[in-house]
Parts: structure tokens; C-alpha cells; sequence
């Protein structure tokens, strides 16, 4: 196992490194796969321990099983579809599939020498961060939310975390405070699409459930922000043809809100890169999870796995997303959040303009369920947005111990 620049190849045997020092290129976790053997468990973290970029055996994963994969019958019916399966990540502890990345970042972080390091989400992230830190009681997170999505964080009053939330800003502007946080006194900036291992935490969803399926898996379908979870299910589908765990790649299909979908859009022009006028300044929509306006340096690397894949990007209106959240909880009797049934809207649509094959077998990433909207009523510290962004206080002023980053 070695995390290495996709671009030129320099491996970074230990340390933190999401992109590399020299290219500046995506750095990834390789793996030897003739020394990967699949461990008898029924625990995905140990059964998978060997396509992991962590000690299993020495780090506090989750007591886990596998979440439901639900051959969707009724469901498939109404759309004409004989092979559409849910993958039900609404069961994880906080309801979301961004448990799996936390399970695995924090570790991954820990490893390599992080004990301090700041973050931002739009709520899925950081609430995972935030639940399953207290397991690591010498790692601190410094998390940045922008206004609009405070109430969707949990878990976060932890004296671990110290939580900012930033009046008037964007989910791009909370993340650049964020680095810019972490660079001004010397932090790891967690770095989101770019960090390993999220990235590898969240190929556990497509791993469970190839084994669920038992049959070719022609399209993996999930709602997207910066596509980390469906780059890591490519990834994680190389790594499993590679052992001959399955036989073909599925087809990626990527998802977004019409109100905000600069990837669809930069996709649909031919774009290499996303240009001024794809980016969303001021995101709005009802699928919160996956409102990023700036995809920026993310897009060129999903653009290219969906090509390879023979794949693509849509868009689904509000009235859509409604509409196949409510199919979902009819027929099947699952409750997705607007997110996660953005990904549903796009199989409805396919299906009913005989944009996919009503024999093709079809794997949607239920990727979350609704939480109430109960984020921290105390504990934040809230910075307005000044003349020159926002500006949030030393840690040393915080009574949070200066931290070190090796």
C-alpha cells in the first residue's frame, strides 16, 4: 500500500500529502492487489481491511454490518425496471454514508501524523467527523460552517471540536476559511475530494454491495457535489476487477439539482475544466448535501472517470427530486433525503424517456436519509463576514492547545 501522484508517480510513503508537492497532482492509495486477500467478516471494515489505507487491526473501526442493498421490485415495476437495487446508507449512525469516510479518514489522518485538523461541509461531513472523533481523544477538529448550513451539523457542542460558523457565506467561501486557517497556523486543511482517504472510506458502499447483488452491476448512480463518493467507486471497481471480485465496471451516472449543477453543465459543453460561467455563485435548491457552486478542481478528475466509464452527468428539477422521493416512500417504504433522491429523479426520468435499459441492473446510492435540522444551539463561535473575509481567532485564544501537524 502506497499513496501515490496519479500524475508523476512520486510516492509519499508517510506523512499527510492530498495532492502532490511536486506536480501538484490528485495523490491516491495504491495497492499491491496480489497481496490482498477478503477476510471471511461480516464487518465491511474487516472483510475489506486489505483495500484500506489503515491498520485495521489496530484501529478503532466500527463494530459494523453491512447496510441493505434492496432489490427495489416495486419500484422497478412501476419504472419497467426488473434489476433496480437501493443501497440503504439512511441506517448508518448518523444517517448518512459519510460515516464510512469518517471511519476511515480519521484513522488514515491519525496514521500519518494529524492531530489537528480543520474542515467544512455542507452538514453530512462534518456530522460524521464530529460523532465519531471521540474515539481519537488526542485529535482536534476545527470545523467551518457557512450560516446556512449550521443547522444541519450534529454532534459538534464535543470539547474536540471547535466550530465556527460564518455569517453570510457560501459552502466554497467556509471551505477556503478553512485553509486558510489551517495554513495560518499550521493545521492540516483536511481537504475534502483531495484527502485519500475519504475518498477510500466511501468505496465500502459499492463493495457491500457487489456482494449483495451476486450479478454485473451496469450502472452505479449517486447525487453529487464534487463526486468524491462516485471517484471512489471507480476506484474501488478497478480494485475489485483487479482481484476478479467482478467481471465488468459499471457505468457512472452523476446527479445534481438543476438550480445547481456546474458539473452537468461544464459536462454538456465538452468542457475539459469548469469555466466562469458554469460556477453557481449563490447555490439554492432543496438537496442541500450536494450545493457546491464551485467544483473547480475537482471536475477534470471526474470528468475523466465518467468518460472511461462510458458514463454520465444530469440534472433533475426541484419537482422531480420531490416526486422520486415520494415513489421511495411509497414502493419501498425508504425515506431518502432531497440529496440522495435527486439520484432516484434521474432513474425515473431515464426510465421514462427510455434513456436506459429496462434490463440493465441499476444501483442507486441512497446515500442519506433526513435529520432534523437540531444543529448546536451553543458552542460556536460565529465570525461576520469583514472587508477581507472572515477572520476567526488563534487557537491559543480559544483555550485549544496550539496544535502540531507532523
Amino acid at each position: 500500500m502506497k499513496d501515490r501522484c496519479i500524475s508523476c508517480g512520486i510516492a509519499y510513503p508517510e506523512g499527510f500529502h492530498p495532492t502532490c508537492d511536486s506536480c501538484g497532482g490528485l495523490v491516491d492509495v495504491e495497492y499491491d492487489l496480489a497481496r490482498v486477500s477478503l477476510d471471511e467478516s461480516e464487518n465491511p471494515y474487516l472483510r475489506f481491511a486489505g483495500l484500506l489505507p489503515i491498520d485495521v487491526a489496530n484501529s478503532p473501526v466500527p463494530d459494523a454490518r453491512y447496510t441493505p442493498t434492496v432489490h427495489a421490485t416495486r419500484l422497478g415495476k412501476y419504472l419497467g425496471m426488473h434489476k433496480l437495487f437501493l443501497k440503504d446508507e439512511t441506517v448508518l449512525p448518523t444517517r448518512s454514508t459519510k460515516d464510512r469516510m469518517a471511519a476511515v479518514c480519521l484513522p488514515y489522518l491519525h496514521e500519518r501524523g494529524v492531530r489537528a485538523f480543520c474542515a467544512s461541509s455542507t452538514g453530512n461531513s462534518s456530522t460524521s467527523f464530529a460523532y465519531a472523533l471521540a474515539n481519537y481523544p488526542d485529535m482536534h477538529l476545527f470545523l467551518f460552517t457557512a450560516e446556512g448550513f449550521v443547522n444541519r451539523v450534529q454532534h459538534a457542542t464535543s470539547p474536540q471540536v471547535t466550530h465556527f460558523g460564518l455569517r453570510d457565506a457560501t459552502f466554497v467561501e467556509a471551505s477556503d476559511a478553512a485553509a486558510s486557517y489551517a495554513r495560518a497556523h499550521g493545521i492540516a486543511a483536511e481537504s475534502g475530494f483531495f484527502n485519500p482517504g475519504r475518498r477510500d472510506g466511501l468505496k465500502l458502499a459499492f463493495f457491500e454491495a457487489c456482494q449483495q447483488i451476486g450479478q454485473k452491476i451496469d450502472w452505479y448512480v449517486q447525487a453529487v457535489s464534487s463526486a468524491m463518493g462516485v471517484y471512489a467507486t471507480w476506484k474501488g471497481a478497478r480494485e475489485l476487477l483487479g482481484l476478479g471480485e467482478i467481471r465488468h465496471l459499471p457505468r457512472l451516472l452523476c446527479v445534481q439539482q438543476e438550480s445547481c449543477a456546474p458539473m452537468v453543465h461544464a459536462f454538456g459543453d465538452g468542457s475539459m475544466n469548469i469555466r466562469p460561467e458554469h460556477l453557481v455563485t449563490r447555490p439554492a435548491g432543496i438537496a442541500e448535501a450536494i450545493l457546491r457552486g464551485d467544483p473547480t478542481r475537482a471536475y477534470p478528475h471526474v470528468r475523466r472517470i465518467v468518460l472511461e466509464s462510458n458514463g454520465g452527468l444530469i440534472a433533475v428539477s426541484e419537482a422531480e427530486i420531490r416526486a422520486a422521493r415520494l415513489l421511495v416512500e411509497e414502493y419501498e417504504g425508504m425515506s431518502p433525503c432531497f440529496a440522495a433522491a435527486a439520484a432516484v429523479a434521474a432513474i425515473v426520468r431515464l426510465a421514462r424517456e427510455d434513456g436506459i435499459s429496462p434490463e440493465d441492473c441499476v444501483l442507486i446510492n441512497i446515500t442519506g436519509g433526513v435529520r432534523p435540522d437540531t444543529g448546536p444551539s451553543e458552542g460556536i463561535e460565529w465570525l461576520p463576514r469583514g472587508a477581507s473575509g472572515w477572520s476567526a481567532p488563534a487557537p491559543h485564544e480559544l483555550a485549544v492547545n496550539e496544535p502540531v501537524f507532523a
